[in-house]
């Protein structure tokens, strides 16, 4: 079920309008109440050098915290005990005297005061047992359910925040469409007449309760301060997340990649938000790990790329910290900061009011109504297919969105369907569309087949007779691979026999028998059988099919073979239609904006090889240069020159033959941006 809900947003406020700054560091302060002296070391001195030092043009600051606390004068709450003046409203005064935004943060799914004072408004699961942590013997907080007289006593805190206080926007922390199993909700089931054993019942209330929650807020701030900028963090904006993003005015896309979302998660997010018409910022941290470290910090190469990462594709920037409860800002911090901003407020010019050049759209995993998805292959949390469709899209240099059934698939050269994206009605339509339009399409394991039916939607000359018989199974091409002659390559995930007209690239081949107890065969699998079973790849001129879950296989194990054909198909079906042509390595990401205002195209190139240190955290020290970079694109408008920015020289362009730009750049470290002005 899908419900409506708009915004009223106005767009306009006092100071300059809503348009979002580039620098931004979010100010974490969850602070106990056993910890004493709050605020006793903050002067706005110190407060006015370390934003002056970090080159911050805007910072969220805290109105009430996880603990529940606030931090200023309040009748609509407590202040923190260990307070003794008005903490909020000094860090507003000091950021204004300077030039320097201050959206207001509460949290509005945490507030451990007054879960432990209402037990009966927290959340529930299933089991009785609650979350974030699982009862109230555990250390950490409880989430509390919006069904409850809670959600009022919010509404007033944030009422409160903008009558007393100069805000730039509300943030509210720790939202999102959560099932809860509270008597309140089951009470509502029960009156509505629904069981409280129907678990889509309770899925839907959970998107009503989001939803009520949301214009609540709205309503409380559009009776102080119309139209001012408001955005609810659920820790992820992905694809099918249609009500919760129209809720908010901009978007501000969480991903520490230290913190466990990884270097791939930020490009993942951003491009599917960049083509949604709302201004966006990457969120990473200082932290050495994630939010609530005190005294960690990451290299400064690690924010000069992350930061990079985030205006190449189309974001501003948002920085994470987590202020001492004596409340004085820390000067390695802000050095920190500042090395990274320093580079970003240079290149400023070049990445606002920017559009995507892309060629591929991605219909994602998450996107889909998760009921047609087969569990035994993905995980909800996870969404294996979209990670390895992402992490080859990055690594093959494509340019590319990531998308959902809303969204419109017509301007894309391809579509690619990863793994077990079933066609239900609201995109069989679209689909069929797009493909007699001209478009083309890559489907890979069971992706095409039509919603609750055994066979592809018929605009697609294939026909599916079941799953492989064996697992693992091996893939043999006809034709080398880019860096391995052919072989007989292990598939790891499910493969299906297909039939369809057109050009067979390579063939399935069974193993000799399924591992089990009576039959098994060297350490960890059974080999290749050398025979032919069926079609791996089919090649029609529309659409091409790979037989098994190539995506998922890629993000499970990261093979190389996996990869290279899946590169090989994609070029096939883009032929010389493909944006960009580089010899940029694996881990470099390519991006280009366009900035019609000022009439250019802007290339991004970035460079960094992440690391694991300790226990999976991925770190970035080393910024190696890169050397004798091409870099060829076809571009939509002939270009006039070539330069490099922030430094603006000039730089010679060459037009081949194919109608592709072709510059060179001898040398680049961590990011580079080349402009074409048309």
């Amino acid at each position: 079920m899908v419900y409506s809900f708009k915004i009223g947003y106005t767009g306009s406020t006092k100071k300059g309008g809503n348009r979002m700054k580039f620098r931004q560091v979010h100010l974490d302060f969850h602070t106990s109440e056993a910890v004493p002296d709050i605020g006793k070391d903050f002067t706005k001195e110190n407060f006015q050098k370390m934003l002056k030092a970090g080159h911050v043009d805007s910072i969220t600051v805290f109105s009430k915290c996880h603990h529940g606390w606030s931090y200023h004068p309040t009748k609509a709450n407590k202040m923190h005990p260990g307070l003794s003046f008005d903490l909020l409203g000094a860090q507003i005064e000091a950021a204004h005297e300077i030039g320097v935004k201050t959206p207001v943060y509460l949290s509005a799914g945490l507030d451990e005061k007054c879960a432990v004072e209402h037990p009966e408004w927290v959340v529930r699961q299933k089991d009785e047992s609650t979350t974030w942590v699982k009862d109230f013997m555990t250390a950490g907080y409880h989430v509390l359910c919006f069904n409850t007289p809670y959600l009022s006593l919010l509404a007033e805190q944030v009422k409160e925040v903008l009558r007393n206080y100069d805000a730039d926007g509300i943030f509210m922390d720790i939202v999102s469409e959560r099932p809860c199993y509270c008597h309140t909700c089951n009470e509502i089931l029960k009156r509505e007449g629904k069981s409280i054993f129907d678990e889509q019942a309770r899925q839907e209330l959970a998107e009503r309760t989001y939803l009520k929650y949301a214009k609540t807020i709205r309503d409380a701030i559009d009776e102080i301060r119309p139209g001012l900028p408001l955005f609810h963090n659920g820790g992820h904006v992905g694809p099918g997340a249609k009500n919760v993003i129209e809720a908010n005015t901009h978007l501000e896309l969480e991903s520490l990649p230290t913190g466990g979302w990884g270097y791939d998660h930020f490009p993942a997010s951003a491009r599917y938000v960049q083509r949604l018409g709302k201004e966006f910022l990457g969120m990473t941290g200082k932290f050495h790990t994630s939010w609530g470290e005190f005294g960690g910090f990451k290299h400064p190469n690690a924010l000069k790329y992350e930061t990079a990462l985030s205006i190449a594709n189309g974001a501003k920037c948002s920085i994470g910290d987590q202020l001492h409860p004596k409340g004085a800002m820390d000067e390695a911090t802000y050095d920190l900061i500042g090395k990274a901003y320093a580079e970003v407020e240079k290149k400023e010019p070049w990445c606002d009011h920017v559009t995507p050049v892309t060629d591929i759209g991605i219909l994602c995993l998450e996107g889909i109504d998760q009921k047609y998805l087969e569990k035994r292959t993905v995980d909800r949390g996870k969404f294996l297919g979209d990670v390895g469709c992402n992490r080859i899209m990055l690594e093959g240099k494509y340019l590319y969105d990531r998308l959902d059934p809303y969204s419109d698939f017509s301007n894309y050269k391809l579509l690619i369907l990863p793994d077990q994206i079933y066609i239900d009605d609201q995109t069989e339509q679209k689909i069929r569309d797009y493909v007699n339009q001209g478009g083309k399409v890559l489907l890979t394991g069971k992706s095409g087949l039509l919603k609750d039916q055994e066979r592809f939607l018929d605009c697609f000359a294939l026909h599916y007779k079941g799953k492989h018989a064996y697992r693992p199974t091996y893939f043999t091409p006809v034709n080398d691979l880019k860096d391995l002659k052919k072989s007989d390559f292990v598939i790891y995930t499910d493969a299906y026999e297909v039939e369809g007209e057109g050009e067979v690239a390579g063939w399935l081949s069974p193993s000799y028998f399924n591992r089990s107890a009576e039959h098994f065969c060297s350490h960890r699998h059974t080999p290749c059988a050398k025979y032919k079973t069926a079609p791996g790849i089919i090649c029609q001129k529309s659409c091409a099919y790979i037989a098994w879950e190539v995506f998922t296989d890629y993000a499970e194990n990261g093979s190389l073979y996996s990869k290279e054909i899946v590169l090989e198909v994609i070029d096939r079906l883009l032929g010389m239609d493909k944006t960009v042509v580089t010899n940029l390595p694996a881990q470099g990401i390519v991006t280009v904006m366009e900035q019609k205002q000022e009439s250019r195209y802007v290339a991004h190139l970035l460079y960094a090889a992440p690391v694991v240190r300790g226990k999976n955290i991925q770190i970035i020290e080393d910024l190696p240069p890169v050397l004798d970079t091409v870099l060829e694109l076809r571009l939509d408008k002939a270009p006039k020159r070539a330069y490099l920015a922030p430094e603006q020289k000039e730089i010679p362009f060459e037009l081949l033959p194919d109608g592709r730009i072709q510059v060179k750049i001898d040398r680049f470290t961590c990011h580079k941006m080349i402009v074409f002005d048309y």
